[in-house]
């Protein structure tokens, strides 16, 4: 097993939102970060974003100019699992949440060697994803938040199989990454998606039933909890079809608590995503949904 001091080189699956974000962290750490994206729509977007961000965080005193020129050069884009250098320290896969892709991924993957494997899971089973993985002591749930270079938080997942030793290593690489971390058993929503999909589906519900408009919503939780972001446009964040695939999984293990309101499935059906398709439970066509 690597030391944690000794890891150096990762790889990402996925160039979405959340990949390039895992990416950011990592880079701008000083790992070398590899990134498998195969659109090369999204790739060109991915590679916008970073140097949009590491910009940003310049700007904010975060990094200096040095720091955020070298940022973008410790990312490498490539196209397929395959091209992933073998043997890298850790590989973080943060596709889309459906099992049986982000099985194919992990099996291909782990073909690639690398000391650590790990999924950016939101709230899928570590220990259904590592069926068929030939070393499930090695993987474990990764889970970011978006955006991951502001949000402070990683919830480290330990499956069934995860081993100590890379549990351990998980939690010294969140805190080189700057991040603060939880360690969570591999139960259904683990504790930051059952919580805040609990939260985020009745506020929901009282959207649904005309209880009071998705800003006084918002504005109750951010005012009377100290909430930073409201449930509803954090949602909007997330993506309102990532919300109701959770929600989706969830009520299947938990029963009819988390059973998604009308209203969800019908706006992800209408297209009404979020930021990322510019209308969600707000309005985003003038926002800049890239970032």
């Amino acid at each position: 097993m690597v030391e944690a001091s000794a890891v150096s080189r990762v790889g990402v699956i996925g160039g979405g939102t959340m990949g390039i974000g895992v990416a950011y962290a990592f880079a701008a750490a000083g790992y070398d970060t590899t990134v498998a994206e195969p659109n090369a729509e999204q790739a060109d977007r991915a590679r916008s974003t970073l140097a949009a961000q590491a910009r940003r965080a310049q700007e904010k005193g975060k990094l200096d100019a040095a720091a955020a020129t070298a940022l973008a050069g410790r990312v490498n884009l490539v196209g397929t699992v395959k091209e992933l250098p073998e043997g890298l320290d850790l590989i973080v896969e943060a596709v889309p949440e459906r099992v049986e892709l982000k099985r194919a991924v992990l099996a291909a993957a782990q073909d690639r060697a690398p000391a650590v494997l790990a999924s950016n899971t939101s709230g899928l089973s570590i220990g259904e994803l590592a069926q068929g993985l030939r070393h499930p002591e090695s993987f474990v749930g990764l889970h970011f938040f978006n955006p991951v270079w502001s949000m402070p938080l990683l919830e480290i997942v330990r499956g069934s199989a995860t081993s100590d030793a890379v549990v351990d290593l998980a939690r010294a690489v969140g805190e080189q990454i700057g991040k603060q971390t939880i360690v969570v058993r591999d139960a259904p929503g683990f504790a930051t998606s059952r919580l805040g999909v609990a939260i985020g589906l009745e506020a929901i519900r009282m959207l649904e039933d005309g209880v009071a408009s998705a800003e006084d919503i918002d504005r109750a939780m951010e005012l009377g909890y100290r909430h930073p972001m409201g449930p509803l446009r954090l949602t909007d964040l997330v993506g309102l079809d990532v919300r109701l695939d959770i929600a989706r999984h969830l009520a299947a293990s938990y029963g009819a608590r988390f059973e998604p309101p009308q209203l969800l499935v019908d706006k992800v059906a209408a297209g009404e995503t979020g930021k990322k398709s510019g209308r969600g439970f707000y309005d985003w066509s003038g926002a800049d949904r890239k970032h």
